[in-house]
């Protein structure tokens, strides 16, 4: 006689996820001044702490990134082109007698 189970798991709740250990080197300075400045609620979990830390250096950068792109099309004279025929072309809708906003 065979039994079957069948455990039914919520995988939206229930993720696996990776965690890799690793040992880094902190100056005690650092340490310190990171402790004046952490919230509360991190202050006593340096793990947490440290992985909200490189989440808010990871959306920085991205951040960064996109603002350089951003203004590197700026510079772009095809992208200035463009944007003077669009403006052009909407110019019309600026005499429909609203106030700008």
């Amino acid at each position: 006689m065979t039994t079957c189970v069948t455990i039914s798991v919520d995988l939206k709740r229930h993720r696996p996820t990776t965690t890799l250990r690793r040992s880094v080197a902190l100056p005690s300075a650092l340490l310190g001044e990171l402790d004046s400045v952490a919230p509360p609620e991190l202050r006593t979990n340096l793990n947490r702490l440290v992985i909200v830390s490189l989440q808010e250096y990871i959306s920085r950068r991205r951040q960064m990134a996109f603002e350089s792109a951003v203004a590197d099309m700026a510079e772009d004279p095809q992208v200035q082109a463009e944007c003077a025929v669009i403006a052009r072309d909407f110019s019309a809708t600026e005499l429909d007698g609203l106030e700008n906003d």
